[in-house]
């Protein structure tokens, strides 16, 4: 060995290691993205949300409907909670409905589209037999069952379309019939347009243009030509352009589209302008809920097609955006289901669905809003009315059971065990419960990471 100056040995100085690099700091609002994209790939996500997504709607519409219609009821000398206990008698039977909607095979659902058709076609029938329907608001749509309470046919017609749209599209899906354009509008369209005649002949415009939507989406879905889905929507067109214009109401209701004045020309928009008083005075967090001021006679149908504008008067900005993500949620829960499954009965029904209920939302709340006319049709789950709560929540009873109905989703319901109890054998013992799936990997992968295998 060499030796220095000095005489002494050198100093061998350690090499030195690439120092490893640092790791990347972690952004808490990636790291949020990925946890809630994570939550939103599991197999029972569309189940929960839809669930969940629907209860929280229909209990806030009862709040608001006890809120918006007490001032009404009084001055039709009813008790202040007279509406309120009809709507909630009527989300009593639709949560039955729904219950038992959501655990019906899909089999049965098929089933009674026929039938469905045949009566709700039958009761819109009768609406315009004088002494059985009646007319409320000028439209003869109704038919009255004693007392205060009356049923609104059309609206079971939608729920008719839908289930018999998606048996005949899935039947002639099996055949491979749907790429010849006349078994794509044969008889779907002519059935809809029947249907959409006896609506007509009530006057009830609102109704005919949700059953239009149903039948659009029922087309798309099922993969209509663009020449086809562009040529029924211009007759379509049409047909609306001319009930529209010969309709002196109708072509007031479109002229109070952006009106800031209570009366604009010849056209009395009252209730528009006053619905959007109600959303400017409400401010972020709302005047408090019951400390409306528009629904003490200002506002007309304030607990039905303008409750929306109440609620954001009483629970502000914050309120009416948390209604709109409820039903984006919803809907995004819907075309989840139909964009999934692998059954054509399914994806046509749950698509017309989410169609059927995001199109009545948009029309709704633009009417409030002053972006579209006012065409009378309530809120889904949230607006006072049996008639259009009932097939509603059979409608969001078919999306559960279709959502329950995933392969996923099934083998997900079951490896869930009983929270509380033990699952006893034949003899009374208790059965030995094996290690979930999810906890056996976890256990693999520290294993993994204590061996130094990477």
């Amino acid at each position: 060995m060499p030796s220095s100056r000095t005489g002494r040995p050198p100093v061998q100085r350690a090499v030195r290691r690439p120092s490893a690099p640092r790791p990347a700091r972690d952004n808490p609002v990636l790291r949020l993205y990925t946890r809630a994209r994570k939550a939103w790939d599991r197999p029972l996500t569309a189940y929960y949300v839809i669930f969940g997504g629907s209860l929280l709607i229909t209990v806030l519409g009862l709040v608001m409907v006890y809120s918006a219609s007490q001032i009404t009821a009084l001055q039709m000398s009813l008790p202040g909670s007279f509406f309120f206990r009809k709507q909630f008698l009527a989300a009593s039977i639709g949560a039955v409905l729904l219950l038992v909607a959501s655990r019906m095979p899909v089999k049965l659902h098929r089933a009674l589209a026929y039938p469905m058709l045949a009566g709700a076609v039958f009761m819109m029938a009768l609406v315009q037999v004088p002494g059985i329907g009646m007319a409320v608001n000028g439209n003869q749509n109704w038919i009255s069952l004693g007392g205060s309470f009356q049923i609104q046919p059309s609206e079971f017609g939608k729920l008719a379309l839908v289930l018999w749209g998606a048996d005949l599209l899935a039947r002639k899906q099996d055949r491979k019939l749907l790429a010849q354009w006349k078994h794509m509008l044969v008889p779907l369209v002519p059935v809809a347009f029947m249907l959409l005649g006896l609506i007509m002949l009530g006057g009830d415009m609102g109704t005919a243009i949700i059953l239009t939507a149903i039948l659009f989406g029922l087309l798309w879905l099922a993969g209509a030509p663009t020449r086809l889905f562009v040529g029924v929507l211009s007759v379509a067109a049409a047909i609306g352009f001319v009930l529209i214009k010969t309709s002196p109401n109708r072509m007031a209701r479109l002229a109070c589209i952006g009106a800031t004045e209570p009366k604009s020309g010849a056209a009395d928009c009252w209730q528009a302008v006053h619905g959007i008083y109600a959303l400017a005075s409400g401010g972020i967090f709302g005047s408090g809920l019951g400390a409306s001021v528009e629904k003490w006679g200002q506002l007309p149908e304030a607990h039905t097609d303008f409750i929306f504008a109440v609620t954001g008067e009483e629970l502000g900005l914050a309120g009416t955006l948390s209604v709109l993500a409820l039903f984006a949620a919803l809907g995004y829960a819907g075309i989840r289901v139909a964009g999934r499954t692998e059954d054509p009965f399914v994806r046509y029904a749950a698509g017309g669905v989410t169609t059927w209920i995001t199109a009545q939302a948009v029309i709704n709340i633009g009417a409030v809003l002053g972006l579209l006319p006012i065409a009378g049709v309530p809120l889904p789950l949230f607006s006072y009315g049996g008639s259009a709560l009932l097939p509603t929540m059979f409608a969001i009873g078919l999306l559960i059971a279709f959502a329950r109905d995933d392969p996923a989703a099934r083998a997900a319901l079951a490896m869930r065990q009983p929270r509380f109890g033990r699952k006893r054998g034949a003899g009374g013992s208790p059965v030995k419960r094996e290690p979930r799936r999810w906890n056996t990997m976890r256990r693999r992968a520290s294993a993994a990471r204590s061996s130094g295998e990477r």
